[in-house]
Parts: C-alpha cells; sequence; structure tokens
C-alpha cells in the first residue's frame, strides 16, 4: 500500500498538461488544450485538458477523469499501479515492501507479461555488453553498423546467448512463471517439456509502447546464418499486450521530436530508426515492413498531420510508396514522399551524411503524394489510352478520399497540369466518386447495424438481466428533459435567469426492459449528483418549513431520500452517493475533489464528466444568485419523487391486475388505498411544482 501522504505528493506534482502530452499533441485553446482524444477514432479535436481543475475529458466519447484516471484507462493500470507510474516520471520514492510469492503470483497478468518483458530487456541488453558472446557477436554486429553506445543504451539493443535455453533458465531462477515466457513469446515449450529461447542466438531490438513500456520484441539473426535465409528478423506473436497493427517501432523515443517538428518520417526497419536518430533525425518511426493500419494511423494522428513516407529509390521503393496512402489521406494527413538514391535505404543514406544533409535533401526532393503518384503512374501509363485511363481513375479514388476541400482542389488542379486533362472533368469525377464512397458506407453502416440488432435479438433473453449499468459511462443523457406531472420539469426549456441543464451528465447504459419512467429516473439522478459535484458551496433550505436552517446539497438529497425511504436505482450513482455521505465533512464540502481522489476508476470518470464545462454556471453566477442552483435542484427532487410515485403506481396497478389479487378481497382492499395515497401523494407534488419559479 502507499501511503495517503505519498499519494498526495504523486498527485500535486504531476501536471496533467505534462502527462497527457505523452501521448497527445495539445495545443492551447483558451485556458484549456485540447487534442485528439487517445481513448476513441478521433478525427477533430475532441479532447479537453483543464489544467486549472486538473481534468481532462472527451467531448466526443465521454472518457475523462485526473491524471490517475488518464494514465489507468491509457496504460490499462490499477489505481495505485497507476500511482506508481506517475511516481517514477517524477521522482518520487514510493516506499513499498518486497512482495511474497504468493502475492507474486496474484498479480494481473498483464503486469506479469510486462514485468517479464521488462526483465527480458535488461537481461538481453547486459548480455550484450557485458558478456565475451555478446560483445563478440552481437556488439561487433553494431559496431558494423556504425552505431554509438548511446544509441545502443537509447533503443536498449541486446544479444540472446546462442544456447538454446540459457533465458528461460535465468528467468525461471529469477523467480519469473514460466507461463508468462510463453504468452509473451519469449520461450517455447518442446516435447519433452523443456522450454526453448524464441530468440536465441540474435541481436535483439525490443519494442516500446507508447509510455515506455516493453511490448515485445524483434530478432535478427547473425553470422553465416544470415545466408539463405528467408527470415532474418522474427518478432513476438501477438500477445495480451503487443499487437503489431497498433504499435509502431521507435514512437516512444521519438514522440517528442514529432511533436516539436510537426512532421513524422516512416521508414520501414528497425536500423533505418536508429541510423537516423544517430543521424540527428529524431522524428522517425518504423512499421517494420507491413502495411499501416488504422490503428498505426490514429496513434500518429495524435501528434502530428504530416507525414513523410521515406523509401528507396529503386522499383520495389517505389511500389511500396503507394501502399497504404489512401487510408493515411483520409484520415486527413498531408502526405510527403522522399525517395533516396538508388541503391541507398535510410539506413545507409544517414550514416553517410549529417543531420543538416539530411534535411537540405528532404526540402529539395521530397514531393506531395498527388504529384508522386501522377508521375509515377503516367511514365507507367505512357501512350496507352486504357493505362491511362485507368491511371486517371486510380488519382481521382484517392483525390477524393482527402476531407479537407481545399486540399482536394489543390490535388485536381496539380493532377490537372501534368496529365493535361481538364479540371473541371477531374472534380466532377471526384465529386461522382465521393458520392460513392458515402453511400457504400452508408450500406455497410445499415449492414453493420442489422447485423448487431439480430445478434441482440437472438441475445436479448440471456442479456437482459445483465446488462445494466456496469457496462460502463458515456457521455449521452442530452439537455431534452423527461416530462413530469410536478407542475414543470427542471429538466425542460429554462427561462430567463435559469440555469441551463448541464447537456454533459454521464449516464449509465440501461437495459431495453427498462420502462419510460425507469430510464427518466436514472437521467435525474446524474443530474442530482451533478448538482451536488459542481456547487458544493451553495447552501439549500434544510426542511421545507424553515427557510432558516440550510445545508449542503448533499445533506438535502439525503434527507430527501431518507422520507422517501428509497436510495438511488442507479447502481453506480447508488454507489457515488453512498460513498459520498460516508465520506463526512470533507467529502460534503468538495465533492468534486472527492471523486477525482478516489481508486475508483468509475467515479473518477463520471465526476469528470460532470465537471465539464458545457453548459456549466460560473463560480460567478453561482456566487451572485445561488437561488439559480436551489431552484433547479429543488426542481429536480420534485420530479425524482414525482417518477418515483408514478412507477409505485404502476406498480400497484400491475398487483390490482392479477387473478390471484382479485380473488382476494383483503388484498384487493389494501392495495386500492395504497393506489389512493399514492394519487394523493402525486397530487401534493404537483402543487409544490406550481409553486416554484419558471
Amino acid at each position: 500500500m502507499i501511503s495517503p501522504a505519498t499519494i498526495e505528493r504523486i498527485r500535486s506534482a504531476a501536471n496533467i498538461v505534462d502527462v497527457v502530452s505523452e501521448y497527445v499533441t495539445l495545443r492551447r485553446a483558451g485556458s484549456s488544450f485540447r487534442g485528439l482524444c487517445p481513448f476513441h477514432d478521433d478525427t477533430t479535436p475532441s479532447f479537453s485538458v483543464s489544467p486549472a481543475r486538473g481534468i481532462c475529458k472527451c467531448f466526443a466519447c465521454g472518457e475523462g477523469g485526473d491524471v490517475v484516471g488518464f494514465i489507468m484507462k491509457q496504460e490499462q493500470l490499477g489505481y495505485y499501479d497507476a500511482l506508481k507510474f506517475l511516481a517514477k516520471k517524477y521522482g518520487i520514492e514510493v516506499e513499498e515492501r518486497d512482495l511474497t510469492p504468493e502475492e507474486r503470483r496474484s498479480q494481473s497478468e498483464r503486469e506479469s507479461m510486462y514485468a517479464v518483458n521488462e526483465w527480458a530487456s535488461q537481461y538481453f541488453h547486459n548480455t550484450l555488453l557485458n558478456t565475451e558472446e555478446g560483445q563478440t557477436i552481437g556488439l561487433a554486429y553494431c559496431r558494423s553498423r556504425g552505431f554509438r553506445d548511446d544509441i545502443i543504451s537509447r533503443f536498449r539493443l541486446g544479444f540472446s546467448p546462442s544456447t538454446y535455453d540459457a533465458m528461460s533458465a535465468a528467468a525461471l531462477k529469477e523467480g519469473y512463471k514460466e507461463e508468462y515466457l510463453l504468452k509473451t513469446g519469449l520461450s517455447y515449450k518442446r516435447e519433452g517439456g523443456s522450454l526453448y529461447d524464441k530468440y536465441h542466438g540474435r541481436v535483439i531490438f525490443p519494442w516500446f509502447g507508447i509510455s515506455g513500456k516493453i511490448v515485445g520484441f524483434g530478432g535478427r539473426v547473425l553470422d553465416a546464418r544470415t545466408k539463405g535465409v528467408n527470415q532474418k528478423y522474427i518478432n513476438s506473436a501477438e500477445s495480451e499486450i503487443y499487437h503489431k497493427a497498433k504499435e509502431l517501432y521507435g514512437l516512444f523515443q521519438a514522440k517528442k521530436a514529432i511533436a516539436r517538428e510537426h512532421n513524422v518520417f516512416m521508414v520501414e526497419g528497425y536500423t533505418d530508426v536508429i541510423s537516423m536518430h544517430q543521424c540527428g533525425i529524431e522524428n522517425v518511426v518504423a512499421n517494420s515492413g507491413t502495411a499501416l493500419s488504422e490503428d498505426q494511423i490514429s496513434i500518429l494522428h495524435r501528434f502530428t498531420n504530416n507525414i513523410t513516407l521515406l523509401y528507396d529509390g529503386d522499383t520495389a521503393g517505389q511500389k511500396a510508396a503507394l501502399r497504404g496512402t489512401d487510408m493515411l489521406l483520409a484520415r486527413g494527413m498531408r502526405i510527403k514522399i522522399l525517395l533516396l538514391p538508388d541503391g541507398d535505404d535510410p539506413d545507409s543514406f544517414a550514416r553517410k551524411h549529417s543531420a543538416a544533409q539530411f534535411r537540405e535533401y528532404v526540402d529539395t526532393h521530397q514531393v506531395d503524394f498527388i504529384t508522386f503518384k501522377t508521375n509515377l503512374l503516367k511514365h507507367d501509363a505512357a501512350d496507352d489510352p486504357d493505362r491511362m485511363s485507368d491511371l486517371i481513375r486510380s488519382i481521382v479514388e484517392s483525390i477524393a478520399v482527402v476531407p479537407e476541400e481545399i486540399e482536394r482542389s489543390v490535388y485536381v488542379h496539380r493532377c490537372s497540369e501534368i496529365l493535361q486533362v481538364d479540371e473541371k472533368m477531374l472534380l466532377r469525377e471526384v465529386a461522382r466518386t465521393r458520392k460513392r464512397n458515402w453511400e457504400q458506407k452508408l450500406r455497410e453502416k445499415e449492414n453493420a447495424e442489422n447485423r448487431r440488432r439480430m445478434l441482440d435479438e437472438s441475445q436479448a433473453p440471456t442479456n437482459s438481466a445483465t446488462a445494466g449499468d456496469e457496462q460502463g459511462v458515456s457521455q449521452d443523457v442530452s439537455s431534452s428533459s423527461p416530462d413530469s406531472d410536478s407542475g414543470g420539469s427542471a429538466l425542460g426549456p429554462t427561462h430567463s435567469g435559469q440555469p441551463k441543464p448541464a447537456g454533459a451528465v454521464a449516464s449509465v447504459a440501461t437495459t431495453d426492459a427498462e420502462t419510460v419512467e425507469e430510464r427518466k429516473l436514472h437521467a435525474i439522478e446524474g443530474l442530482i449528483l451533478q448538482q451536488i459535484i459542481r456547487y458544493p458551496h451553495v447552501q439549500i433550505s434544510s426542511t421545507e418549513a424553515s427557510e432558516a436552517a440550510t445545508t449542503t446539497f448533499t445533506k438535502y438529497v439525503a434527507d430527501q431520500l431518507t422520507a422517501l425511504s428509497v436510495t438511488f436505482q442507479t447502481p453506480l450513482y447508488r454507489d457515488m452517493f453512498d460513498a459520498l455521505c460516508q465520506g463526512g465533512e470533507a467529502a460534503s464540502s468538495n465533492p468534486a475533489q472527492f471523486f477525482l481522489n478516489s481508486s475508483q476508476p468509475r467515479f473518477n470518470s463520471v465526476a469528470a464528466s460532470m465537471l465539464s464545462d458545457q453548459y456549466m454556471l460560473s463560480s460567478r453566477d453561482t456566487d451572485e444568485d445561488p437561488s439559480l442552483c436551489v431552484e433547479q435542484m429543488k426542481r429536480l427532487m420534485l420530479d425524482y419523487k414525482n417518477l418515483i410515485i408514478t412507477i409505485e403506481i404502476k406498480r400497484v396497478m400491475e398487483q390490482l391486475n392479477s387473478p390471484e389479487v382479485l380473488a382476494d378481497s383483503q388484498k384487493l382492499m389494501s392495495l386500492m388505498r395504497r393506489q389512493m395515497e399514492l394519487t394523493q401523494q402525486k397530487q401534493q407534488l404537483t402543487n409544490q411544482g406550481k409553486t416554484l419559479p419558471h
């Protein structure tokens, strides 16, 4: 466990803008910062970071929280592991006792896999630098590529001993479990049950995740064994922590330079990245010979929308430059192509030139993607009309996916000049292609929705009881109100002087089996909790009879619920409110901080969502006229009581119609009296609502 004092030190030291900037390029927007959300496929800057409040929030997908909550979601860590992650970043010592063997066994699978990979990376690096075999074979290879010691250390290059089980035996001796050696792909199991090192006798290139954790490895076979070998490099297999389509080699080392230069170089191999770093070009990543994926593009887009594809100048390099580019264009990436002199690759070219010479070559030889593709295909088409027609169609399809109209028009104009084709004709073809693409996406979306609907219907009998609020938090309650009979709803249209309802309330997923009233109830519970979190300084009369006695919103709501003999119906909101009530005066006086500091990530997320600036009354407004919040809270509670009673009346009516009750006169009379009482209470609430200001 981490002491409260240490937790407070970590939270105080952790600057949320600094932390989030490690994963997203942020731009200042007034008093906040904006960037592309790291939690969904964002195309416009929807992710807001508020340094004053210490929270972040995506206004598209609803994800958010404080700095600890952000790390928990981004790194998929538990609360205390996220604190340790931040403590390490800010150099704060966390005193913890060593884990017992039993505690080590109880660690999560992901954490155990990360731990094994981290140990293996250090083991390979130490073997390279400090063993005779590592120096003779592995280090000699690094020297032959011209890698300096600081570059070897930066990328933590290593060497795996040629003995087939040396690494596995060392890991088991250190207490790491065989299970995780197999799951990370570091070891295989032979038929006899013994372990076999996957990378034995190879130079090791660790894959760093975006936060610096080791997620996988690449290994290169050396010496005479490379002759006739089809696969000089082998990489980690897909695992719980490593998905090749979601990783880019060198991104961890490059991300700050990418944000600074507002551009990224894309190359193919490990040594290309390393040699360019050594040359002084640090904003470079590699996809290791595979086609770019949507996930990789999304990650790069967080840092920049400018990408330069760097390939060999031969025919294969020219063809490689065309792969995956339409996906990049569709995501709004601005693509430049740079072909190196024939016979050079990024590795060899970087070793021959300084950073200044490299950049000069880039500036004078890179071209935009459309110009490159047009010139390349024009050369291939020559004077063949059919091939020229196919060329134009291919270029039009590429231009059509570009989201920005101005950029499309520039590309069309350039293409028209190069191919000597009428510009208006190209514009018409681009428009037709965009329309076809849009219609195709609609069809695909409809088909996907139909499949999902059919799947939901087929699973409805088994899922209806379990699809409650524990599915997560989303931003899906609009500012439109649930209707009620209490003389006007606090969620209805606002009037002059009334506080605006918050459109950013985090609601909880509900089931199709719920009634309209029950869904309204969940929505109002969210708004009540939002009022409590946002306006802790506002006082409200503790009883209907005395305006002199005032209390906090927390105490007021607790008293109202006690009088009704009910609790919140939404489990997540109920847990939050119960925790707030049990937190004492400190929690009641600052509920926002109470929830943001909570070890419950779902509390962090909901609180951050409810604190978002959309539709929020300023503190100045509430200080000058706190009655605005008081009136809204009273209306919310009236609506809430009204719905509770409405649901109870429906329940009584269902019982009155059951054959069992109709056959029992005593039960029948009791339920009829209950129905009359509820109807009278409902009328009283309606009358109370009419007395509140509109």
